[in-house]
């Protein structure tokens, strides 16, 4: 970001991180939106407990700073506006473990903490969590505008976003600039949901107002990177209904483009284009999803049978619960290991139950390779299958940690999370399956 490398010494920017002082420039603000909770029109929610300082410029461009749990805001409906450290170090930690799997995130500064009491389910303490973005305009802050009849304000804030996000829009007129600005969020959603299902990446709240009009993984609540691969596995213990199950994710987003196209319809005026623009995500998503599932396979041009062999892998995943991110990395290492060794796939056909269904599969799979070169092509998948994902139970261990003061469970995973791909030989065991009271942690939407 262009920031000195001792600025973590200034205590005008510890107070200012923590919401006790002002940067010199900062002009704080809280933005209204409205959205759809769980499938339901929840009116005005807003920023509750988030505040922007501003926005600085920096090498990546201009970025937003914003401080989660700072205290209340005029949108807060009479909650405290705090976070707990809990939820703060998962997002600040899944935020950038995010940005090193290559997936389209908000990013996190840093966490400040605090004895002051917060009480969720029990009493904790409070921190607060400075996150990064090019911006946190969200669906639901066009669905507020819709909803009230605010046309103009509608359309100050559709020509902002286009300005300053997508300028290539900006000599566009009238209707064609806002069914265009549907189009790239449409194009950008559709691929944010194939990156997240090709990393087992389930988010739990996907609600409009947790939506980036820019394609951005925003607000961690009771997310969670699968372990056992399970079609229907909800993360957030909240989510009875299971609306937000991973298989559920990609349908969950076209359902909410079409709230933003709903909203947007002032300025669109006529119902074809908008309906053409979010159709266009029938045919987006399947392909970026096909494109990233056959990186993982590393297989760099398409077949015809390309989306049969992947659905038969998943579904004998499924069948034996296989661990998700296990799985991939150890083909990948077999794949480049069977260049040299008769018995390269053995560590992966070990983790199926039904192993006559890996082996079948196998069979296909190697064929599909044909003559390629092996090591190669595993190197191709060392770099598209993470080893190191941020599963719950390793944050589970670095929160308990955390909590009597020794964060040094937290910046290791900072390190090994922002370098995924890597084999990062002292940490090995966090590369494992997951221990059998993993299944246990219970994430609410509180979390």
């Amino acid at each position: 970001m262009g920031l000195p490398s001792d600025i973590w010494n200034s205590p005008q920017v510890l107070e200012a991180l923590s919401g006790n002082a002002l940067l010199p420039g900062s002009h704080p603000s809280a933005s209204v939106y409205s959205g759809h909770q769980f499938g339901q029109w929840a009116g005005q929610l807003g920023d509750g407990r988030a505040i922007s300082l501003g926005e600085i410029n920096t090498p990546v461009g201009v970025q937003d700073i914003q401080l989660k749990g700072a205290g209340p805001t005029p949108y807060s409906r009479r909650g405290d506006g705090r976070a707990v450290l809990r939820s703060s170090i998962r997002e600040f930690l899944a935020s950038e473990a995010m940005h090193g799997l290559g997936i389209a995130t908000t990013r996190a500064l840093c966490v400040t903490g605090s004895p002051t009491p917060v009480y969720r389910e029990e009493r904790e303490t409070a921190a607060v969590v400075t996150r990064l973005a090019a911006s946190f305009i969200r669906f639901g802050h066009f669905e507020h505008f819709g909803s009230t009849g605010q046309t103009q304000e509608l359309k100050a804030l559709a020509d902002h976003v286009v300005q300053a996000h997508f300028p290539s829009l900006e000599h566009l007129q009238d209707a064609a600039r806002y069914t265009a600005l549907l189009q790239e969020v449409t194009r950008r959603t559709a691929e944010l949901m194939a990156q997240w299902q090709a990393v087992g990446f389930c988010h739990g709240v996907m609600n409009t107002d947790n939506m980036s009009v820019l394609g951005l993984t925003l607000d961690y609540g009771p997310f969670q990177f699968m372990d056992g691969f399970d079609p229907g596995h909800i993360c957030n213990h909240s989510d009875s209904s299971g609306r937000y199950a991973y298989s559920r994710q990609p349908q969950v987003a076209y359902w909410n483009l079409f709230c933003l196209g709903q909203a947007l319809m002032p300025l669109i005026d006529a119902q074809e284009p908008a309906l053409a623009a979010l159709e266009t995500y029938k045919t987006l998503f399947p392909h970026a999803l096909d494109q990233r599932m056959r990186a993982k396979l590393g297989l760099t041009d398409a077949h015809v049978g390309d989306r049969e062999l992947v659905e038969t892998l998943l579904q004998a995943m499924q069948q034996d619960r296989v661990d998700f991110t296990v799985m991939w990395r150890r083909l990948s290492q077999a794949v480049y290991e069977s260049s040299h060794s008769t018995h390269a796939f053995e560590p992966v056909r070990d983790l199926f139950l039904h192993r006559e269904v890996f082996d079948a599969w196998r069979i296909q799979y190697e064929a599909r390779l044909g003559e390629a070169d092996r090591r190669s092509v595993g190197l191709r998948m060392l770099q598209t299958n993470p080893k190191y994902i941020f599963r719950n139970h390793l944050g589970e261990l670095a929160i308990q940690q955390a909590k009597t003061g020794d964060f040094g469970m937290v910046q290791s995973l900072l390190t090994v999370l922002q370098q995924p791909f890597d084999e990062h030989p002292a940490h090995q065991a966090w590369s494992n399956l997951a221990p059998e009271w993993a299944s246990s942690i219970e994430i609410s939407c509180s979390s």
